[in-house]
């Protein structure tokens, strides 16, 4: 997931809801302690060390830097969600997010 989001405690915030879902199957659960997560990273909408893991947010320059650590590890393809853009539902994607990052990806 990527968020064109700056301030910590927005992208935070608006992260969480788009992981909301995520945290209440036991199946995401169970791969992120497969990845060193504890229950204790699961309450009150994921720990900012989840979010912080999950969700690549701030400028273009710092979410294009996650997405190149993905490749940088052997990524043979990125999939990236584009959560919702400022002023736009979660579920609504930022199609103007994923058009800045997607080619670049």
């Amino acid at each position: 997931m990527i968020l064109a989001e700056t301030d910590p405690a927005k992208a935070r915030t608006r992260a969480r809801e788009s992981l909301a879902i995520y945290l209440s199957l036991p199946n995401y659960c169970n791969n992120w302690k497969r990845l060193g997560f504890t229950d204790a990273d699961f309450t009150g909408g994921g720990s900012d060390r989840l979010v912080d893991a999950v969700v690549a947010w701030g400028d273009d320059a710092a979410i294009r830097a996650r997405l190149q650590a993905h490749w940088d590890a052997g990524a043979d393809h990125v999939c990236i969600q584009a959560l919702g853009g400022p002023g736009k539902p979660i579920p609504k994607p930022d199609e103007e997010l994923l058009k800045r990052l997607a080619p670049a990806a």
